[in-house]
């Protein structure tokens, strides 16, 4: 199995069919092993159950947080972009980020209401930090993005024009370009394979606030009140592990097939990101500048005018997800249709004989 594991994490673009398929043989196994432990552990209490399955249910939906989509999305399409395909980002983005979780209630259950009352500093502290994490990562693609938008349009221009595709050409665009793109690009630049994303899980897990998180840690601690044990506690946050690893994983693998799709021509892969990278654009700085107002709202206790509306976008992370991942999966629709209309295919071929006569 560790050896397994371990061909996930490599990003290298063979058997990646062979590695989709290994994956969600561990996810099977995983969310499979979750529920048995559940049953064994909770067989005195069948109640707790659907206290179980709600636990599950947060995992869902908060792996559909926008913040996780747009960083898996935008990750994915990075590591394609440099001749990888990676098939764990998403995972290890959620092992990160259900670590946090874990421990959380690790912490709560083993003190039962007592540490609860005094988890409030915590959990305000923690929420700073992952929400500033989490914008200034949105912030970076966001800009790193538009310089590199910039120069895919000049290079699509330049092939509609007649001239020959440079493979190179494009392998550089996530270079040095501009100011914009040197300050930032260590932001995005920090993650390189797939398991570096296990860390900036943890970092966005940060924020106990979250509203699924503070339900599951609560949930911890009334269990724990009732006298279970910890073993049967640590339920709840494997069933909430497995189901969010379950979509992240699943929204990285569709990204991988949609970026695929792009990648299979010269063209194709120029006229795609253009198209992906600008809708990339407008997430990460949309969601992003959410957050960061959504933390200044928080912070200073504005809840009129505007700010309502901010707070509001704040509290429905999981719908703006859902927003989103219609969004791309429109745009990848769309890409397919305006691509064959305008017959782009008969461009790359043009390309290639003038490439082959120099």
């Amino acid at each position: 199995m560790a050896s397994v594991f371990w061909t996930l994490l490599n990003d290298k673009p063979d058997r990646t069919r062979a590695k989709v398929i290994a994956i969600y043989v561990i996810l099977l196994n995983f969310n499979l092993g979750a529920w048995l432990w559940a049953v064994v552990a909770l067989h005195r209490y069948p109640l707790l159950l659907g206290t179980a399955f709600l636990a599950y249910s947060f995992g869902l939906r908060h792996a559909v947080d926008a913040d996780h989509i747009a960083a898996i999305d935008n990750v994915t399409r990075k590591l394609m972009q440099e001749g990888k395909r990676p098939v764990a980002v998403g995972f290890m983005f959620s092992l990160g980020h259900s670590t946090v979780v874990v421990v959380g209630s690790i912490a709560i259950a083993a003190t039962a209401l007592a540490l609860q009352h005094r988890i409030d500093s915590v959990r305000t502290i923690g929420a700073v930090i992952g929400t500033l994490v989490s914008t200034l990562f949105l912030f970076g693609i966001a800009i790193v993005n538009l310089v590199v938008l910039r120069s895919i349009y000049s290079a699509f221009q330049r092939v509609r024009r007649g001239e020959p595709y440079v493979e190179e050409d494009f392998d550089l665009l996530l270079g040095s370009r501009g100011f914009l793109s040197r300050l930032f690009r260590p932001v995005f630049g920090m993650i390189r394979r797939s398991w570096h994303m296990y860390p900036l899980g943890v970092l966005f897990g940060l924020g106990f606030d979250t509203a699924t998180e503070i339900g599951l840690l609560g949930i911890s601690a009334a269990e724990a009140s009732k006298g279970l044990s910890l073993w049967s506690i640590l339920v709840f946050p494997a069933l909430f592990a497995a189901g969010m690893s379950l979509i992240d994983t699943t929204d990285n693998i569709l990204m991988l097939g949609a970026y695929g799709w792009a990648f299979v021509k010269p063209i194709r892969k120029l006229y795609y990101n253009i198209t992906i990278t600008s809708v990339s654009v407008v997430v990460a700085f949309a969601v992003g500048g959410i957050e960061a107002l959504g933390l200044l709202a928080g912070q200073f206790h504005l809840t009129r005018g505007p700010w309502r509306l901010v707070n509001r976008l704040n509290q429905n992370f999981g719908l703006l997800g859902y927003c989103i991942i219609a969004l791309f999966t429109i745009s990848w629709i769309a890409s397919i249709v305006i691509y064959r209309w305008r017959r782009f295919d008969s461009i790359d071929l043009n390309a290639e004989r003038l490439e082959l006569t120099q």
